[in-house]
């Protein structure tokens, strides 16, 4: 296992996060997992006996029950809690109420206050904001999680799901009222879905943030189970087909990447992992399983050394269509070079 530093900070995660959302189970989260305490134990025990220290959980998943799980894991197994690096977020609904959600000062101090909690701890290692909220002003938001970071409550402070703009708005607030900053961002990435490539991968490398990725397999489609002429009656996909993926450009990148897994002897789900962990933009992938197997089959992805050769055929069947304004950008990058 590796250690990267994430984003512009001297905090060192695993380049494999422990997702949780597959703890608990209640209400709409049993079609992602419904994982009672001792089988989480088991996940969290292999998974920091492989060299992860980096977890991340949410208040919305199984309506706060993955976060206590998740506390209850690190005391049941004995762990150092100052040794690992607990991650969690805000934004969800929380209750009925018409302050039970979005990232008001109120919601945030509240929601912090339980997810603390919950997960038994002092301190939240990082906290993020769980997306945009249109109706807080973003000064509010960030002022709020600036105080948790000078109580400390909080030690870092992320974001997940918005667009660039919105990043790049909330680190200019930050800066100009000297408040603390997003260090990483947290986001779909798949080789199935490289949207991110427009504009968010080149504003995260220039703004030296970190990149934690959610749904590397793109909701299980890239775990193996699945190809074009084969259909399959378990999986995740099966109750919840999310992300939305361009399924049959989908299949053609899953018989590029199981023509590489065989001549490797691995799976089709360590190719996807290797894949993005070859990104230099990825600090961390988030992998989550309901299964010990499961989660030893990603583990080994870390392994995975992909050739140069490999690579190309990989980014080109995955490649983007190219949009306004990037096929603009690259004819002028061209009329430059041709002036050299």
């Amino acid at each position: 296992m590796k250690y990267k530093l994430l984003g512009n900070t001297g905090l060192k995660v695993s380049e494999l996060c422990l997702g949780t959302m597959t703890f608990g189970g209640s209400g709409t989260w049993t079609s992602v997992g419904a994982l009672p305490q001792e089988k989480a134990n088991e996940l969290v025990k292999m998974a920091v006996e492989n060299g992860i220290n980096f977890i991340d959980t949410a208040n919305i998943y199984s309506e706060g029950m993955s976060e206590r799980i998740t506390g209850q894991a690190i005391r049941d197994l004995g762990l150092k809690r100052d040794e690992l690096v607990l991650a969690t977020k805000v934004r969800g609904a929380m209750g009925e109420g018409p302050n039970d959600a979005g990232l008001s000062r109120k919601h945030i101090l509240q929601q912090a206050h339980e997810s603390l909690n919950r997960l038994n701890t002092d301190y939240i290692d990082l906290y993020q904001i769980h997306g945009f909220d249109p109706l807080t002003p973003m000064e509010e938001t960030l002022e709020a999680l600036d105080s948790l970071v000078q109580s400390g409550k909080v030690r870092y402070i992320g974001c997940s799901n918005l667009a660039a703009w919105q990043i790049m708005k909330s680190l200019g607030i930050s800066s100009l009222n000297h408040l603390s900053k997003f260090v990483s961002l947290q986001a779909y990435y798949t080789i199935a879905g490289r949207d991110l490539e427009r504009e968010i991968v080149p504003m995260l490398l220039d703004q030296k943030m970190g990149l934690m990725v959610w749904s590397p397999l793109a909701g299980g489609l890239l775990s193996g189970k699945y190809s074009r002429n084969a259909e399959t009656k378990e999986g995740r996909r099966v109750n919840y087909d999310f992300p939305p993926v361009n399924k049959e450009k989908a299949y053609d990148i899953i018989d590029v990447m199981k023509q590489i897994a065989d001549s490797k002897k691995a799976t089709v789900a360590q190719i996807a992992l290797a894949w993005l962990l070859h990104q230099p933009v990825v600090t961390s992938i988030i992998v989550g399983a309901k299964k010990p197997d499961q989660l030893a089959d990603n583990l080994k992805s870390v392994n995975v050394k992909l050739s140069a050769d490999e690579l190309d055929k990989l980014n080109e069947v995955s490649k983007l269509e190219p949009e306004y304004p990037v096929w603009m950008m690259a004819l002028l990058k061209e009329m430059d070079q041709n002036r050299i």
